[in-house]
């Protein structure tokens, strides 16, 4: 998970990529990380995994319930991941840190909080450069084309 514009992250590793692995960071999000957030607004790929149906899966349905109220889930285009800060921050984090084989996952958990603690120290914010107008030519083919009507 990023925060692009405050320059925070934090990627906790897991074994595998289930909803219960997706829900668990959610709740840690939004009760540890930001708690005084009144809606945090999720951007995620389209694994069929992240989305708030993990929530339901995952937890008790009074807390799915309350997780849900207060995220947003917005998906980057279906063929746009490149798009997506998180994969963008995870590419930097494999290239980084996670560049070689590492023995165990107590060992990676330890790698990844270490990348993350220089990363913060060093205020490593996302840049976006990408616009509107660069949207509208890269992908034009996932829109419909809005033809002009003459209504005089």
């Amino acid at each position: 998970m990023s925060e692009p514009l405050r320059g925070w992250r934090n990627g906790r590793v897991t074994e595998r990529r289930t909803r219960c692995d997706v829900a668990a960071p959610v709740r840690l999000l939004s009760d540890e990380d930001d708690p005084q957030a009144e809606r945090m607004v999720l951007v995620v790929d389209n694994v069929n995994t992240h989305g708030p149906k993990s929530l339901d899966e995952a937890v008790a349905p009074e807390e799915a319930h309350r997780l849900a109220a207060r995220c947003e889930w917005q998906d980057t285009p279906e063929h746009g991941s490149w798009l997506n800060i998180a994969e963008c921050e995870r590419s930097v984090l494999q290239r980084q840190c996670l560049d070689r084989p590492i023995p165990d996952m107590s060992t990676r958990n330890r790698e990844v909080s270490a990348w993350e603690e220089r990363r913060h120290k060093a205020w490593s914010k996302v840049i976006w450069h990408f616009t509107t107008a660069d949207a509208r030519i890269k992908l034009r083919r996932l829109y419909p084309v809005v033809k002009e009507q003459n209504l005089t």
